[in-house]
């Protein structure tokens, strides 16, 4: 197969400091890179960003949260005049992540000790895998998964 994996997902924030906490300290994710505008001092390719390197160059231009090895939430932060996401699912495009677990009841319970309540309670869908569902402070939803061994992602299903 030509890919093989997703590297990443990229989202926007206006709330770096809080989006960091909640991924890296209260998920447990890894801050693997922050890229400060001041890296693109003196780039003539990137006229905008050697703009900003000058005018703000410890100022964060994007950070990779290592989800496992080569995986990743890249956030960066919003732009002047950029307009928020409007409610869950109302766009057609992104709705999603899903973060796959061992054991989806310990991880429910070592969320909640942090303070991170789901939104839905574990239930097994219909594909026999475990789900629940959370949403990050920006309100980005995203599922926790457990397979088991029916799972349709494991074995596979085609109706």
């Amino acid at each position: 197969m030509l890919f093989k994996s997703v590297m990443h997902i990229a989202l926007t924030t206006n709330q770096m400091d809080e989006m960091l906490d909640f991924y890296c300290n209260k998920l447990g994710l890894n801050q693997k890179v922050v890229v400060r505008y001041k890296s693109y001092k003196g780039m003539t390719s990137r006229p905008e960003k050697a703009k900003l390197a000058e005018e703000n160059p410890e100022g964060i231009f994007n950070a990779y949260i290592e989800i496992t090895d080569g995986q990743f939430i890249e956030l960066f932060p919003m732009k002047p005049n950029q307009k928020p996401h409007s409610k869950y699912n109302e766009y057609l495009g992104y709705s999603h992540f899903a973060l796959l677990v061992d054991d989806i009841f310990e991880t429910r319970e070592r969320l909640a000790k942090v303070g991170i309540c789901p939104d839905s309670e574990p239930t097994k869908g219909p594909s026999e895998t475990w789900q629940m569902w959370y949403h990050d402070p920006d309100g980005n939803k995203f599922e926790v998964m457990q397979y088991t061994e029916k799972s349709y992602q494991v074995v596979g299903h085609i109706d």
